[in-house]
């Protein structure tokens, strides 16, 4: 029996544009970290580099949904090419003036300029594999099945050698390499216009963004709170791994919850669902609350490490039907712009999750810090059963629509 997975990647097409995506997005698990240390060895102070990556995250809310939506109106070529030569130069910019020693005011303004020319270039790809799939949209939940394996990749990867980098190489390269991989990417993914989705212009009389729908107006505060799971796990994991006596260690808790995950989004994405989206969305939901209870009474490392692996399972069942949903209730004419809309939200959670975690764990310790994922997951189940019907009636109308 041929695999779904290589059925998948025989789309015409479909090699070119995943290769450009995963290179072009491996920046997204290294910028925030290669912000930190190359910061923070100019200045001796992680609080200034903190604020740095802060500021640039929140830029980066602001733009990445922005050039989605340009993307969606005219053409992703057309949108990508001048904002990855504008990103490369921001960070060009944003490198220079850290080695130059200027005034740590200027850092801001910098940071802001590189976040708000990034990309959600995984909204970006799966745009793509919606058009290219048109013809068979059944098959679009293996293909965000492949994506979200491809993410935890990226997030496993990534900071393992911006690490690398800015300590065994230079503090420039952990940031200029990330760089290169956006503006790499980013232009060969606009070079391909073989699947590069229509553009759709505006609409006549058509008002507001995407979170003019109700139903988007529910998902992204989940997507919110599934990031801040993200950034909480994050912190709280490397915070566990040294009060256990072995920081060195954290990496490989890591790992086994982006194992987990990634290993549950190879299942998932190969099996044929009849069970509606929204409703396989709420059981995740309902999925991931309940996983995060064990690491919260965990007090042993070695055993950590298969609670966390478990708990990661849970992720992916969650977060593909949840990308689905939104690729389902979105006008089509604005698939991008919504994709990367609750991606940013993704973004914003984790540095809120991260940032909550770390104050819980500096003054509390870990076990107090693994309450963060747990409560976040708790208010986006309660979040996901109380517009679930919204969400289902959406997804049944549109549904209707398409058949």
């Amino acid at each position: 029996m041929t695999s779904p997975y290589r059925e998948l990647l025989g789309v015409p097409g479909a090699r070119p544009f995943v290769a450009a995506g995963f290179v072009g997005r491996m920046s997204m698990s290294m910028v925030g970290i290669g912000i930190v240390l190359l910061v923070s060895a100019v200045t001796g102070s992680y609080g200034i580099a903190g604020s740095v990556a802060a500021t640039l995250s929140l830029s980066y809310a602001a733009g990445s949904p922005l050039s989605a939506r340009f993307a969606d109106r005219y053409g992703q070529r057309r949108v990508l090419v001048p904002v990855v030569l504008a990103n490369a130069a921001s960070f060009a910019v944003f490198i220079a003036v850290a080695e130059a020693g200027l005034p740590i005011w200027t850092l801001f303004p910098a940071a802001a300029a590189a976040g708000l020319t990034q990309v959600s270039l995984g909204a970006w790809v799966r745009a793509r594999w919606t058009y290219a799939l048109r013809e068979n949209p059944a098959r679009l939940h293996t293909a965000f099945s492949f994506e979200s394996v491809v993410d935890e990749c990226i997030f496993v990867a990534g900071p393992v050698i911006v690490t690398a980098l800015s300590t065994g190489v230079h503090p420039i390269a952990g940031l200029a390499v990330p760089a290169a991989c956006t503006l790499t990417g980013g232009l060969a993914l606009a070079a391909q216009r073989g699947t590069e989705p229509p553009p759709r212009p505006r609409r006549a009389g058509e008002t507001g963004g995407v979170l003019a729908d109700r139903a988007l107006l529910v998902m992204a505060p989940i997507f919110l709170m599934m990031g801040l799971v993200f950034g909480a796990i994050d912190v709280s994991a490397v915070a566990f791994a040294a009060e256990q006596g072995h920081k060195a260690l954290a990496g490989v808790l890591l790992g086994c919850y982006g194992f987990g995950s990634a290993a549950a989004a190879f299942w998932y994405g190969a099996r044929h669902w009849r069970t509606p989206l929204a409703t396989r969305f709420r059981i995740g939901l309902i999925l991931l609350a309940v996983a995060m209870v064990p690491p919260v009474l965990v007090d042993d490392l070695w055993l950590m490490m298969p609670v966390v692996l478990i708990s990661g399972m849970a992720i992916s069942p969650t977060a593909i039907p949840a990308y689905g949903l939104v690729e389902r209730l979105v006008p089509a004419h604005r698939l991008t712009e919504g994709l990367a809309l609750v991606s940013t939200a993704v973004g914003a959670g984790v540095a809120a999750g991260a940032s909550l975690a770390g104050r819980l764990a500096d003054g509390s310790g870990s076990g107090t810090a693994f309450l963060v994922p747990l409560a976040g997951t708790a208010v986006a189940a309660v979040l996901g059963l109380a517009g679930g019907r919204s969400i289902s009636k959406r997804e049944l109308s549109s549904r209707s629509i398409a058949e």
